[in-house]
């Protein structure tokens, strides 16, 4: 082997998520694109993916979605534009804002959960189901697990 080459080895998990990552968000923003959301992206999907129906703290996006806040305010002003999302005070805190889903925020985000049930209910098809189920459960404990890396 010369010298800058790696040896061919299984994908380690950095590389596999991310393959995963980025099949799932391409397959996820072509459907939506055809079902009439072109204008969205995969930075959007760091906040409508996490926002509730009746709304949450930008905070609170960046908390779940593991995106610094500033990344998160980026989004947000882009949804914003874009008309997916407005922004209102918080009845707990006059200081604070709720970012609430529009009308057509609400319908992409129904129709998001519909693509991504679809996606998966094809690659439980393919695997079985019980696997797919078990995949998931250790998926998410290893996603947990790595979050809380640093104690």
């Amino acid at each position: 082997m010369r010298r800058g080459e790696r040896k061919q080895t299984e994908p380690d998990l950095g590389v596999l998520t991310g393959r995963l990552l980025f099949a799932v968000q391409e397959e996820l923003f072509d459907a939506l694109a055809r079902r009439g959301f072109a204008d969205l992206r995969p930075l959007h999907g760091a906040v409508l993916a996490y926002l509730d129906e009746e709304g949450s703290r930008a905070t609170d996006l960046a908390r779940r979605s593991g995106q610094h806040k500033q990344v998160v305010g980026k989004a947000l002003d882009e949804l914003e534009a874009l008309g997916y999302v407005t922004r209102r005070p918080d009845p707990d805190d006059r200081r604070a804002k709720v970012v609430v889903p529009t009308g057509r925020g609400l319908d992409q985000m129904r129709q998001s959960d519909a693509i991504m049930a679809g996606i998966e209910a094809r690659h439980a098809e393919r695997v079985g189901a019980e696997a797919f189920d078990a995949f998931k459960r250790l998926f998410r404990q290893v996603a947990d697990d790595q979050r809380g890396w640093r104690g």
